[in-house]
């Protein structure tokens, strides 16, 4: 069964920390200015519902952090398995990198794994439908979707140019554990 949770490693891979329930990730994670959320939908949804129907279920989520945050637009994205350029969409965020602006993802349904790198630790978020998860500006991180994505997801934005990778040329990505093998460990 795929659940949220939260491992801490050191920067050289040693295994600090994991953290399976809510509340505990929710409260480690905050220590590093990093949102992490559950929401439930306000009406039902299906796997194949519309964009405009997926923002009304969450409305009041999205206005509340439109308001705190300044965030300026939104929008909803999925990859499916089936999607002819899944392994090169999945290449493009495996490298250590930063934006300028948050990174904000509420999962519609579906999971993924955001890698954050904020100081001498790595702190590996697996995050399942439901969960919300924000990188703060310049946090390097990675987030890996695995080889066959399936997920729907809310962004929010303050300008589209904030979300421009600034790669690090770092390599640390590669020493830690990808999608597969951390969802095994769950």
């Amino acid at each position: 069964m795929i659940m949220s949770k939260l491992i801490v490693y050191g920067e050289e891979g040693s295994l600090l920390e994991e953290v399976s329930d809510f509340e505990g990730i929710s409260r480690r994670l905050s220590e590093i200015g990093v949102l992490f959320e559950r929401w439930e939908p306000k009406i039902s949804l299906s796997v194949e519902d519309s964009e405009d129907r997926v923002m009304e279920a969450f409305k009041e989520d999205i206005d509340r952090l439109m308001n705190e945050y300044s965030f300026k637009s939104c929008d909803v994205i999925s990859l499916t398995p089936d999607n002819p350029k899944k392994e090169e969409l999945r290449q493009k965020f495996l490298d250590e990198h930063t934006h300028s602006d948050f990174e904000v993802r509420y999962f519609v349904y579906g999971d993924g794994v955001f890698y954050l790198h904020p100081n001498d630790k790595v702190y590996v978020v697996h995050c399942e439908g439901g969960d919300l998860i924000s990188v703060p500006p310049n946090t390097p991180h990675w987030f890996d979707m695995g080889s066959e994505p399936n997920f729907k997801c809310i962004r929010l934005f303050t300008t589209p140019e904030g979300w421009v990778a600034q790669y690090t040329g770092s390599d640390i990505a590669k020493r830690f554990p990808r999608y597969e093998e951390i969802v095994q460990l769950g």
